[in-house]
């Protein structure tokens, strides 16, 4: 028996595109999931009630960026990693220097000096105010001042000579550490998508695409 083959046209023409058809699809599949794991990443961020800030830490990149290949990869990442990292494994967060931590209340306000994270000198410099301790037995301590409380309920300088409407408003509250519950869970969702990169490939492998 004799089998007689004949190829027609220029076959390393036509490895070629079909290497060129494999490193378009493979590059399109890694991007995909990493833009989906990305924004999955994103919404159990948000939907932990963690914010819209933490949140955009998430980034994605595919790699080699200038050009498609059968080598594509994707990378998935946060610009807080510790932030992130102690939400998704749960963390007894302490003081450094072994004192307080000082937990900021509604009337401290949101942010501190230079839209800086909000802390007790921060606040007396924004605001012009002392604040004061005041111990609790069996309760957290408390750092108060003696202000007023705006529009906004934060607590700001009277400017009233006679001292009306001026309180003890608690500034911060003190406690000696802070257990963070895990409430995240990325390498679930990390998981999913790379079973799904094979399918994303397959789909995005078609002739002449």
């Amino acid at each position: 028996m004799r089998i007689k083959l004949d190829i027609v046209g220029d076959l390393a023409e036509q490895m070629r595109e079909v290497t060129t058809d494999g490193e378009r699809a493979v590059s399109r599949a890694m991007a995909a999931a990493g833009t989906g794991l990305k924004n999955d990443w994103r919404g159990q961020i948000l939907g932990a009630g963690l914010g819209t800030r933490l949140a955009r830490t998430i980034r994605s990149a595919v790699y080699p960026k200038a050009m498609d290949s059968l080598n594509a990869a994707t990378m998935v990442w946060t610009n807080a990693p510790e932030p992130i990292g102690a939400f998704e494994r749960g963390a007894l967060i302490r003081s450094k220097n072994g004192f307080y931590l000082a937990i900021p209340t509604p009337a401290a306000g949101a942010k501190g000096v230079g839209n800086k994270r909000i802390t007790p000198g921060g606040w007396e410099q924004r605001t012009g105010l002392r604040l004061r301790f005041v111990y609790r037995r069996g309760a957290p301590s408390l750092l108060v001042a003696e202000s007023r409380l705006n529009t906004k309920g934060r607590a700001v300088a009277s400017r009233s000579k006679t001292g009306r409407g001026v309180a003890t408003v608690p500034i911060f509250i003190l406690v000696p550490q802070v257990n963070l519950r895990k409430r995240l869970d990325l390498a679930r969702d990390g998981e999913a998508w790379a079973n799904r990169v094979p399918g994303l490939i397959v789909s995005n492998w078609k002739e002449g695409v």
